[in-house]
């Protein structure tokens, strides 16, 4: 599992300030599910974290469904840059 392989898009001293966003947070989520999936592809049997990536999914999914509905532009915004 390589942990600094996944590059950051938004500015250090935005983060600091913008860690409630909802952009910062689908953020760090996406994070957290690639790394997760690159270690269940090493460790098959993996089921408690197979189970907390089912769980950060499902907030993925519904942070995404809220930026969508209230704010389309920055919704396709973050889209693009995070190549979802």
């Amino acid at each position: 599992m390589v942990k600094n392989s996944f590059i950051s898009l938004i500015p250090q001293e935005e983060k600091e300030e913008n860690r409630g966003s909802v952009e910062f947070q689908v953020l760090s989520f996406t994070n957290k599910i690639r790394r997760l999936t690159s270690h269940l592809e090493l460790h098959k049997k993996d089921f408690l974290s197979k189970r907390g990536l089912q769980k950060i999914l499902g907030k993925h999914r519904r942070m995404l469904a809220y930026l969508s509905k209230k704010n389309g532009v920055r919704y396709k915004k973050l889209i693009d840059e995070l190549d979802i």
